[in-house]
């Protein structure tokens, strides 16, 4: 699971500095490369936020209310939105750097914290490393998203380990069987066939 994160933390550096126009539309609905860079920044910095608060973070106070999944992937679109919207106007490479460096940090973070409640969801207690499954998931989500808005395809080395990975670390959000990357970005609300299928339903981010 480690490798895989840091295989995904490259795979979205890699591909982000390929990127020559920065207001290329993405497969996220409503976001060009700009924002998704900015948004990358945020959930890393989230992410590390919740990892040091554990197991009383924002996201563990959220997942113990057992929402259904709809409440969730709402509230957590706000936020993301919300979060967006008072980032500073800098450039993609720039937030891809401060996406690195908390990214970097959750990482370095994560081995001696593994086995630490991270939240409880509808009575199943989920670990630091569970947590790490949604982190993982995001970045090759996200590295694919980036591929996809310069006109490249992406394809992590090891889909099966991140159906695993969406089982503890997406557990509001169903998987539907088929080939393991494309269960993924369906799951996630993403068209595998993307421009030339539209998002199929809300997704995790």
């Amino acid at each position: 699971m480690l490798e895989s994160y840091e295989d995904g933390v490259r795979a979205v550096r890699a591909l982000a500095a390929r990127v020559q126009d920065w207001e290329a539309p993405t497969p996220c609905a409503d976001w060009l490369a700009i924002d998704l860079a900015g948004h990358l920044r945020c959930v890393a910095e989230n992410f590390l936020e919740y990892l040091q608060d554990a197991p009383d973070s924002r996201l563990a106070k959220l997942f113990a209310r057992d929402a259904v999944a709809a409440v969730l992937i709402r509230q957590q679109a706000r936020q993301n939105a919300a979060e967006l919207a008072v980032l500073p106007p800098e450039p993609g490479p720039e937030r891809i750097m401060a996406f690195t460096v908390s990214a970097g940090a959750y990482a370095d973070l994560m081995p001696d914290m593994w086995d630490r409640t991270h939240l409880i969801y509808r009575g199943t207690k989920y670990t630091v490393g569970d947590h790490a499954g949604a982190a993982c998931v995001e970045w090759h989500l996200h590295a694919w998203d980036l591929a996809r808005a310069i006109g490249a395809d992406y394809r992590p080395a090891d889909p099966g380990l991140l159906v695993s990975a969406w089982h503890w670390g997406v557990p509001h959000l169903p998987l539907a069987s088929g080939d393991a990357w494309e269960s993924v970005l369906r799951a996630s609300g993403r068209s595998p066939n993307w421009p030339d299928g539209a998002s199929e339903q809300e997704g995790s981010s």
